[in-house]
């Protein structure tokens, strides 16, 4: 993933973020300002234990994303 399509999908995925991993406070999202790796200290800072968990769906996040899901939280339907 590279920064420019990570900073594209910001708005949207902050949100998705939000909703999926609660711990995330506005004032980490205005840190990280859609920049991966900023974003990678914010979730350490949040969810330690967690990171890779969280990197791991952020990753996919985008990756549905990139692939022209309409709705980037659910799998795509293959038809």
């Amino acid at each position: 993933m590279n920064n420019a399509q990570f900073k594209g999908n910001w708005k949207v995925f902050k949100g998705e973020l939000k909703k999926k991993w609660g711990q995330f406070t506005d004032n980490d999202l205005l840190e990280a300002e859609g920049d991966f790796d900023k974003f990678l200290g914010v979730v350490q800072k949040r969810y330690g234990d967690r990171k890779e968990e969280v990197e791991r769906w952020a990753r996919e996040w985008h990756e549905r994303a990139m692939t022209g899901s309409h709705k980037a939280t659910e799998p795509r339907n293959p038809d």
